[in-house]
């Protein structure tokens, strides 16, 4: 997905596709991380607050989890009977 950048008062924005802040749980004012990968020359958006993890879970374990438990949610729901 090619996106356009635009200037607001003094930064410059980057809009998300919806699909993307669906997935992740992005919405107004929630809070996320931005990270740069200086060698892949990427920039890396995450939310903070990721629903349903606990404690010190790692945001990132516990995405993906959120990942299995999707794709598998059917498995998951017959054995679960």
């Amino acid at each position: 997905m090619v996106r356009k950048t635009f200037k607001t008062g003094n930064s410059i924005v980057i809009s998300l596709p919806r699909e993307a802040l669906e997935y992740l749980g992005i919405q107004k004012d929630t809070k996320v991380s931005v990270e740069l990968n200086r060698e892949r020359g990427q920039i890396i958006i995450a939310p903070i607050d990721v629903p349903g993890t606990v404690g010190s879970v790692d945001e990132e374990f516990a995405h993906q989890i959120k990942q299995f438990i999707e794709q598998y949610r059917p498995a998951l729901e017959a054995l679960a009977k």
